[in-house]
């Protein structure tokens, strides 16, 4: 398929720079699969479109203040570094801004020295390895100094840095964050227990991948870059149990997707205990083993999380509703609103 296929026009003023204050009160539209019917709704009311014995699977991955703003030890020139994933304690995957001023063996210095570190290897798509050191614990020398990474198409500052975190995020390691779940709030999650569905936790911590276009005009061509994941024990118990009961797993996220997808694709349709990485690329046509049902945001036109979501459905229906999207003025991308296919 060619990328053109999955193009709309997206008005640049749609595309929503900050969160609303109440999580829960953002817009959403409800996709029937087999009807096609749209219903346009809120966030809150997602309860009228869940039942007893449904499951909804959300991702706990915590974003990290990933954006360090740096200089060259040797020069002071100005360097900019998103952290991507730890390869080991101090040993980290980075991306650089520029990335031809940091070579192997490049010495770095943050907040006037309380972070350093060293160029240590070059990796594919222009990344780069990087050791740090430091006193005391990284993670709390990185909040101090760390920005959050919000995506190149927010241009608004973020006076809130738990705004860019659902409210269930646990574990830390990503550097953008599963933005279907920041319309929920505890209090919603809570009466969507009492219904009787059930919450389940993966982790998927979201990396290059989700700031990498597609580059080619064959989507067939293009790769996806490598993130992990994790399943709990308990976690793969309750969604099997819910499988064999007949109930509706429905994925919060692209994320929960990418990760209910692999599992099931390598352990024939059930789920178990296990950790990796996934490089899985979902576009039409696919066959989904894992999951129902989806609630995610209005994704970027020619991504590949359009692609994904033309799969559930198919890509006439999805660039309709887009399009009704559009002309109804939802806000779109990370701090926009959502859109429920069911």
């Amino acid at each position: 398929m060619n990328i053109e296929d999955f193009d709309f026009h997206l008005p640049e003023e749609l595309i929503a720079q900050t969160p609303l204050k109440d999580r829960a009160s953002s817009r959403l539209m409800a996709l029937n699969r087999e009807t096609k019917e749209i219903k346009h709704q809120h966030f809150s009311d997602i309860k009228n479109h869940l039942k007893e014995g449904d499951c909804l699977v959300l991702n706990d991955t915590k974003v990290l203040p990933a954006r360090l703003y740096g200089v060259k030890k040797d020069t002071g020139a100005k360097i900019e570094v998103l952290l991507l994933h730890q390869e080991e304690k101090d040993t980290w995957e980075v991306l650089t801004k520029p990335a031809k001023k940091v070579k192997v063996g490049t010495e770095l210095v943050f907040g006037d020295g309380l972070l350093k570190a060293t160029c240590k290897d070059y990796k594919e798509h222009g990344g780069r390895v990087l050791e740090f050191s430091y006193d005391g614990i990284f993670y709390e020398v990185l909040d101090q100094l760390g920005e959050m990474p919000l995506p190149p198409y927010i241009k608004e500052q973020l006076s809130e840095k738990d705004r860019y975190q659902t409210v269930y995020a646990k574990e830390e390691g990503s550097a953008a964050a599963p933005t279907a779940g920041l319309h929920f709030t505890n209090e919603l999650l809570e009466e969507i227990q009492e219904m009787g569905v059930t919450i389940a936790f993966i982790t998927l911590h979201v990396g290059l991948g989700t700031f990498r276009p597609v580059s080619v005009e064959t989507i067939e061509a293009h790769k996806m870059h490598s993130e992990f994941y994790h399943m709990s024990k308990e976690t793969a118990e309750t969604l099997n149990k819910i499988k064999k009961s007949g109930g509706r797993i429905i994925s919060v996220g692209t994320t929960s997707t990418r990760t209910l997808e692999t599992i099931a694709r390598d352990y024939d349709g059930k789920f178990v205990e296990t950790s990796g990485w996934t490089d899985i690329f979902i576009y039409p046509p696919y066959t989904f083993k894992a999951i129902d049902g989806l609630i995610t945001n209005f994704h970027l036109p020619k991504s590949t999380l359009i692609m994904l979501v033309s799969s559930l459905v198919d890509r006439d229906t999805i660039l309709k509703a887009y399009n009704e999207a559009v002309k109804e003025r939802y806000r779109f991308f990370s701090f926009g609103d959502a859109m429920l296919i069911l």
